[in-house]
């Protein structure tokens, strides 16, 4: 019952503190290094912890997150998603987004700058359309083609001359989407902005948000895209696995 106690209380420190060291860990709870590296390996085998690298900082993991109630509320996956979204956007050097839908918008709940001169605006908080953005289409792609039918019976709007407002271009734009396995959009929402997007999936492998990255046209170029979304699909793996999701492989 002692090592419970004190694998528990290794869970709540990760939980206050953030990532931590082994010997941060050990002295939160007041147990030899040894012993805390102990449980910590236990912990990370049930993927209740993940460990950075070797000898790396110990966070809370993905079946830790399946414990947590409303883990997959926007706040929560914001916060489990974070460094994941910092690490892209380093990687790109172009802004990262989390982004959730309610099914008639999208929402950007997090953002993550990279290290370019000229970024794109600052995005959290505001909302959306589907049609025009990659998140958005991100969430169109897991529609039933009914569904999207019906959204375009509505009416799409037209924000630039890329968007795309017919049926037919659209539902061929979501099959390319299904297809690859990422969203792209081409100045469809804003002059100048190509966006690219991935699903990030919950346990029960429901899209839950979409992470994108994106910038101005003379960077994200046709050229560089394909790269771009081969990391944007990587990292959102691994935010689908932090989350619950069932790890490929």
């Amino acid at each position: 019952m002692q090592s419970v106690d004190r694998a528990v209380s290794l869970l709540q420190a990760l939980a206050t503190r953030g990532p931590s060291t082994l010997t941060e860990l050990a002295g939160s709870v007041s147990v030899h290094k040894a012993t805390a590296f102990r449980l910590l390996a236990t912990l990370e085998a049930r993927g209740l912890v993940l460990q950075e690298g070797d000898r790396g900082r110990y966070r809370l993991g993905p079946s830790a997150a399946q414990l947590a109630a409303g883990a997959a509320g926007a706040h929560d996956v914001a916060v489990l998603c974070r460094p994941l979204c910092v690490e892209l956007a380093q990687a790109v050097g172009d802004t990262v987004n989390l982004v959730v839908s309610d099914g008639t918008q999208i929402t950007t709940v997090d953002q993550a700058a990279g290290g370019s001169i000229v970024a794109s605006t600052d995005y959290v908080g505001r909302r959306g359309p589907l049609h025009a953005t990659a998140a958005g289409k991100v969430f169109l792609a897991r529609w039933p083609q009914r569904r999207v039918e019906q959204l375009c019976e509505q009416g799409l709007e037209r924000f630039t001359e890329h968007t795309l407002v017919d049926r037919g271009p659209l539902l061929a734009d979501l099959e390319e989407v299904r297809r690859r396995g990422w969203a792209v959009a081409r100045e469809e929402h804003e002059a100048g902005l190509v966006v690219v997007g991935a699903p990030v999936l919950g346990a029960d492998g429901t899209v839950v948000a979409a992470l994108t990255a994106g910038g101005p046209t003379y960077r994200m170029t046709p050229q560089v895209v394909p790269s771009v979304a081969d990391q944007v699909l990587a990292t959102a793996a691994r935010a689908s696995w932090r989350l619950g999701a069932v790890k490929p492989g």
